[in-house]
């Protein structure tokens, strides 16, 4: 049996190839998506197409003021929501220009590093590989 040697790349073709992937997995990003509230919320503002408050947002999806407030400010911080102080309300909108760049360019970086041919088990037998 003939055992194929595997390719390594050095550090920098590697540094080369990952590099644009690497730029787009902004950590601060995915923690501010990672929870289900968070989607929840920002899919609220999503449908409601408009700047809304935390009051608002927390009648529309039904989560605890406090609750609804913390989670808005962090995706502020990640750069999801704008924050707008309105007197003494703060209103909140999609970023939505800049969120759809963001995953449009992680979403064109993953399928430009895929690879071209099929895995050895897009056959799928079992264990064929």
């Amino acid at each position: 049996m003939q055992v194929k040697k595997r390719r390594v790349m050095s550090p920098k073709q590697a540094a080369a190839c990952c590099r644009p992937v690497d730029d787009l997995l902004d950590p601060a990003l995915f923690k501010a998506l990672c929870d289900p509230t968070r989607t929840r919320l920002l899919g609220c503002l999503v449908k409601c197409g408009r700047a809304c408050s935390v009051t608002e947002v927390a009648e529309c999806c039904s989560v605890d003021f406090s609750v609804v407030s913390r989670h808005l400010a962090l995706l502020a911080r990640a750069e999801i929501l704008v924050a707008r102080r309105e007197g003494r309300v703060v209103r909140y909108v999609v970023r939505y220009a800049r969120l759809g760049k963001l995953l449009r360019e992680l979403a064109d970086a993953i399928e430009e590093h895929a690879p071209t041919e099929e895995p050895c088990c897009a056959g799928g037998r079992r264990g064929s590989c």
